[in-house]
C-alpha cells in the first residue's frame, strides 16, 4: 500500500477517521501541517513518521520551509544613477572623471558597503582605564572605520577639492564621489566634512605655521600622512548660539600659544587627529569679553604624552545617539589643552563662516545620497518581491509611490550640485558677484530643505520593504536613523531659515536679486519647449508670487518676516529646484524621464509662503500659537 493510501485508510483512536477531500488536479496535492515537536520521552506517531517520509512536513524539526525572500542587491551606484551620469556628461564630460567614478562605484558596491555595515554593528566604545588602573581614555573603533580613513585619502575624497585639477568643476567631481560613498561609508563622511571645513578655514586665513603641516595632512592622498579634523564648538548652553553658549577660556602662554580650559558637550568624530574650536581669551586679570565678540578660533592637535595620557583632554563619555552610531561623539573636559589662535581676537565666529559653508554642503550631499540609496534598493527589491500574484514593480500604486520619491531625489540632487558648482566657481576665482550672492543664499536653503526631504523620502522608502524595512539586521533602519541627523547638525531648519533672513538683510536684498535673475534665466532656455510649458508656467507664476511677497514683507515689522522665514526658505528651494529640473530637461542629452520629473515637481505648491500670506498666517498674534501648544484647559 502506498503512503498516501495508508494515510487515507488509517483510523484514529475513538473510531473516527480523518477525511481528506481528494479533488482531481493536474498538480500534486500537498498538505501542510503545523510543526510538531515530540515531548521528551515520547516517540513520534506512525502517522507523523509517514508524513515525514513522504516529504509532506516542510516545517518539522530542522526544516523551515523552502521559500526565502531574495534580498535587495546593491549594484554599482554610479552605473545605476542615470541622473548623475547625465549631469556629468552635460557639464564635465571628462573621461578621467567618469572612469574614476565608475570604478569607485564598483568598489563601493563590492567591498566598501560591507565595511560600512561593520562600522554599524561594531560601534566605537570608550576604554577609560587600562588593566592596571591608569587613565587612558582610548576610543576603540572597528577595523573597518580605520579602513575608511585610508580609503578616503587614497580616493582623494578631500584632496580633490584642493587639487583643483578640473578647475571650477573640481568641487562637483569631489561631491559626486562623496555622493556615491556616503550611504556606504559607515558615517565616515562626517569626519570628512569637518576635515574639508578645517582645510577651508586654514586656507582662507593663510596657510602658515603652526598649521602648515596640518593643512598638508588634511588634503593629502597618502594614508600614512592623512589627518582628519574634529569640530568642537557645542557646549552645555547651546549649539547654534555659540556667541552666548561658549564658556571655554584660552589662557595665554609665554611662547605665544594658549591652553584651553572648558567643557565641550558635543564633539563629533572625537578620534580625529586635530580640531578647530572656539574659546574666549583671558586677559591678565582673568576677565573675558562676553558674546560673540569675545570668541576666537583655535587650532589644537590631539596627542598623547610619553605615558600615553591625552594632553589636556579627558573623555567624559561617548554619546548614546539615535543614529550615526558608527562615529564616536563625546563629551570632553579640556584641562590645559595646548592650542594656537588662528583668528584675530574676537573674530572667531566670522572665521568659521567658510567652515559652515563646506559642512552644510557636505550635509546636503549626504541627504541627497541617502534618498538615492533607499530608492536604488527599493527599485531592485521591486524586481524580486512578489505580492498578491505579481512583482512589486508590476503594481501601479507601488510604482507611483517610488516615482514620487524619485522626483524628490532628482530635485535634491540638482539643487545640491548647483551649490557645489557655485562653490567651485568661487574657489577658482571665476565667480561673479551674482554667483557669490547665490552661493550665500542657497547654502542654508539647500541644507535645510534636503535635510527634511531625506527623512521623509527614506521613511517612505522603508515601507517599500514591508516589515523587513523595520528589521535592524537588514541594515535598512540605519539609513533612516542616520538621516534624522541631517536636519539637526549644522543648524536646524528654523535656525537656517533665520540665517536666510540674515543674508538677505546683510546684502541689502542683493542675494534675492541674484536669485530672481538666475531663476528667470534658467526658465528662458525652455521657453520654446512645448512639453515643458506647464512646468515653466508653474515656476514662472510662483516666482511672481514670491516677488510680490518680498515687496509686501519689506513694509512689515521684523516679526512678520521671522514668522514667514521657514515658508520663505521652502519656497526658495522649491522654485529654484523646479527651474533646475526644467533646465536639465532641455539639454540635448535629456531623456523623457527628465521631462516627466520636471513636470511632476512643478505640480506641487511651489510658493507656500505666498499661500500662507494670503491666509494671514504671519499677521496673527503669536500668543495664540503659544496658547495652543501649552493648552492645559479641561473641557467641561
Amino acid at each position: 500500500m502506498s503512503v498516501s493510501s495508508a494515510l487515507l485508510s488509517r483510523r484514529v483512536a475513538g473510531g473516527s477517521c480523518r477525511l481528506w477531500c481528494v479533488v482531481p488536479s493536474p498538480r500534486p496535492l500537498i498538505h501542510v501541517r503545523s510543526a510538531t515537536v515530540a515531548e521528551p520521552g515520547r516517540r513520534r506517531s506512525n502517522e507523523e513518521q509517514l508524513w515525514e517520509a513522504a516529504g509532506y512536513l516542510p516545517f518539522t524539526r530542522a526544516r523551515i520551509g523552502s521559500f526565502f525572500q531574495e534580498n535587495p542587491v546593491l549594484k554599482n551606484p554610479f552605473v545605476e544613477d542615470a541622473l548623475l551620469r547625465g549631469y556629468l556628461k552635460r557639464h564635465i564630460p571628462q573621461e578621467a572623471i567618469l572612469s574614476d567614478l565608475c570604478a569607485f562605484g564598483e568598489h563601493v558596491a563590492k567591498e566598501v558597503d560591507g565595511w560600512g555595515r561593520e562600522c554599524e554593528v561594531n560601534p566605537p566604545r570608550l576604554m577609560h582605564f587600562d588593566p592596571w588602573g591608569r587613565r587612558v581614555d582610548h576610543i576603540v573603533t572597528s577595523h573597518a572605520w580605520k579602513r575608511m580613513k585610508d580609503l578616503s585619502a587614497q580616493e582623494g575624497l578631500v584632496a580633490i577639492g584642493y587639487e583643483r585639477s578640473f578647475g571650477e568643476w573640481s568641487r562637483v567631481y569631489q561631491m559626486s564621489k562623496l555622493y556615491l560613498f556616503s550611504p556606504s561609508s559607515g558615517l565616515y563622511t562626517c569626519p570628512l566634512a569637518m576635515t574639508d571645513g578645517a582645510a577651508k578655514v586654514i586656507q582662507s586665513l593663510g596657510v602658515s605655521r603652526p598649521v602648515e603641516d596640518a593643512y598638508s595632512r588634511l588634503t593629502t592622498r597618502h594614508p600614512e600622512r592623512f589627518w582628519t579634523s574634529g569640530q568642537w564648538m557645542t557646549e552645555r548652553q547651546g549649539g547654534s548660539d555659540v556667541g552666548n553658549g561658549t564658556e571655554t577660556v584660552a589662557v595665554p602662554q609665554t611662547d605665544g600659544s594658549y591652553k584651553l580650559h572648558g567643557f565641550k558637550w558635543f564633539t563629533s568624530a572625537t578620534d580625529a587627529d586635530m580640531t578647530l574650536t572656539l574659546a574666549r581669551v583671558q586677559d591678565k586679570t582673568g576677565a573675558t569679553i562676553p558674546g560673540s565678540k569675545g570668541l576666537s578660533l583655535f587650532y589644537a592637535e590631539v596627542s598623547r604624552d610619553e605615558d600615553g595620557q591625552l594632553r589636556g583632554i579627558e573623555v567624559q563619555r561617548l554619546k548614546d545617539k539615535l543614529g550615526t552610531r558608527q562615529m564616536p561623539t563625546a563629551e570632553l573636559l579640556l584641562d590645559g589643552l595646548p592650542a594656537h589662535r588662528l583668528s584675530e581676537e574676537g573674530r572667531g565666529v566670522a572665521s568659521i563662516a567658510n567652515m559652515l559653508t563646506i559642512t552644510r554642503i557636505h550635509n546636503s550631499v549626504s541627504a541627497a545620497a541617502a534618498m538615492r540609496r533607499v530608492l536604488q534598493l527599493a527599485r531592485d527589491y521591486g524586481t524580486r518581491r512578489t505580492a498578491f500574484g505579481k512583482l512589486l514593480k508590476d503594481h501601479p500604486l507601488h510604482m507611483q509611490t517610488l516615482a514620487r520619491m524619485e522626483v524628490e531625489s532628482r530635485g535634491a540632487f540638482l539643487l545640491v550640485m548647483d551649490v557645489c558648482r557655485l562653490l567651485g566657481r568661487e574657489e577658482s576665482g571665476v565667480a561673479t558677484e551674482h554667483d557669490a550672492h547665490l552661493l550665500r543664499l542657497l547654502t542654508p536653503v539647500v541644507k535645510l530643505y534636503t535635510g527634511k526631504q531625506a527623512v521623509a523620502v527614506v521613511s517612505e522608502g522603508l515601507e517599500s520593504f514591508g516589515g523587513q524595512g523595520y528589521i535592524e539586521d537588514t541594515g535598512l533602519p540605519g539609513i533612516l536613523r542616520d538621516a534624522q541627523v541631517l536636519s539637526i547638525w549644522e543648524g536646524t531648519t528654523n535656525v537656517l531659515s533665520l540665517d536666510v533672513l540674515r543674508c538677505v538683510a546683510r546684502s541689502s536684498g542683493m542675494v534675492l536679486h541674484a536669485y530672481f535673475s538666475h531663476t528667470k534665466s534658467l526658465l528662458a532656455g525652455a521657453s520654446g519647449v512645448s512639453l515643458l510649458a506647464p512646468a515653466v508656467n508653474a515656476v514662472g507664476g510662483a516666482l511672481c508670487e514670491l516677488e510680490e511677497f518680498v515687496q509686501v514683507a519689506a513694509t512689515k515689522a521684523p516679526s512678520y518676516l521671522e514668522l514667514a522665514a521657514r515658508d520663505l526658505a521652502y519656497s526658495l528651494a522649491r522654485i529654484y529646484t523646479g527651474a533646475l529640473l526644467i533646465d536639465h530637461a532641455c539639454w540635448k542629452g535629456a531623456s523623457p524621464s527628465d521631462t516627466y520629473a520636471a513636470l511632476r515637481w512643478c505640480e506641487q505648491d511651489l510658493c507656500p509662503v505666498a499661500r500662507n500670506q494670503r491666509r494671514g498666517h504671519y499677521d496673527s498674534n503669536t500668543s495664540l500659537d503659544a496658547a495652543l501648544v501649552f493648552d492645559q484647559s479641561i473641557q467641561g
